[in-house]
């Protein structure tokens, strides 16, 4: 499940797309993200580290986007906010080890459904950027009927 912190990071990082290369001062962001400031400047802080975004300080700081907006997909958001995108340590592509309570991998009965699962959400997040989101383009409607 995405964290409560992973959803204000891609807000806030979306509001940067929009802003199309104009600083944006953390209060606005949370502002326009409907987050709480000091925690999104935390989560800011660590997409800095992290080469997503850029902070200039001052009178006119603020924060833009590290590079183009096309180029920082969903999929690389969440995994530096929450980790792995696979729901078992066992079918991870960047973090792989073994689980602690499975006895052999060859004839997990979990694994198979795990690997698609992540295989389908890998394809989705990593071909969706911020680009994407700030423009709307690539949405699809959602018809669980």
């Amino acid at each position: 499940m995405l964290s409560q912190k992973a959803r204000y990071a891609l807000r806030a990082l979306v509001e940067l797309a929009r802003a199309h290369g104009d600083q944006v001062t953390s209060g606005e962001l949370a502002s326009r993200a409907d987050a709480p400031r000091k925690f999104l400047e935390a989560i800011l802080l660590e997409l800095a580290r992290n080469k997503v975004v850029v902070s200039r300080r001052g009178k006119f700081g603020g924060y833009t986007l590290a590079r183009d907006a096309a180029e920082i997909s969903f999929a690389e958001v969440i995994r530096i906010i929450d980790g792995p995108l696979a729901l078992a340590p066992c079918v991870s592509r960047l973090s792989f080890r073994k689980c602690d309570d499975c006895p052999d991998l060859a004839t997990c009965s979990l694994r198979e459904a795990l690997l698609r699962a992540r295989d389908a959400t890998s394809d989705v997040l990593e071909g969706y950027s911020l680009a994407d989101a700030a423009t709307g383009e690539g949405a699809e409607v959602f018809n669980p009927g």
